[in-house]
């Protein structure tokens, strides 16, 4: 099966030392976001390569995650089913039931998903809990979020019920530009 690129996008990381690579491809099955994020957590050393393919709805289907933090190898396989059921490495993860889609800790790149399943007009809001892969934990809880379309490419985005806060700015294809205090696209 073959992919056909979209666009893609660089960040710098703004609260530590870091860069994330994303590119965003369709094929016939739907939409494949990929990237690699290489930063400094707590003082230790990663680089983390992802993949996220959709279902033709935006919603996530299958993700992995391999690279390495500091000197531990890390290799993730999580998959939901078209019940929201999710596994990680085989095992389930009863606690993100229900959940749509996938929200990487790491980077800003699986912001596009809920943006771009939501198709919001400016003023309206999506309300979500999204599969959250915790970081350097690397485990799954439930996240709720809400996006509301703020102008044509502008997004308020929030989580732990309003606890946090930040402004996005999106491209067309809906990857973030700046994700306020956080990242910012490298030009």
């Amino acid at each position: 099966m073959s992919h056909t690129f979209v666009s893609s996008s660089v960040w710098q990381r703004l609260d530590a030392p870091g860069h994330d690579y994303a590119a965003l491809e369709h094929s016939e099955l739907g939409p494949r976001l990929s990237g690699c994020a290489v930063f400094v957590e707590d003082g230790v050393n990663c680089l983390l390569r992802y993949q996220v393919d959709c279902a033709p709805d935006w919603s996530t289907r299958r993700v992995e995650v391999s690279g390495y933090r500091g000197g531990e190898t890390i290799a993730l396989l999580l998959e939901s089913d078209s019940d929201r059921n999710w596994r990680l490495n085989s095992a389930e993860q009863p606690q993100v039931c229900g959940c749509v889609d996938i929200d990487l800790a790491f980077t800003p790149a699986t912001n596009l998903l809920p943006i771009r399943r939501g198709r919001l007009d400016i003023g309206s809001a999506l309300e979500l809990s999204a599969a959250w892969l915790r970081f350097p934990a690397l485990t799954l809880a439930p996240l709720p979020q809400r996006y509301t379309r703020l102008s044509e490419f502008g997004y308020l985005y929030e989580s732990r019920q309003g606890a946090f806060q930040a402004e996005l700015s999106v491209s067309p294809d809906g990857l973030p530009r700046e994700y306020q205090g956080l990242w910012r696209e490298a030009r």
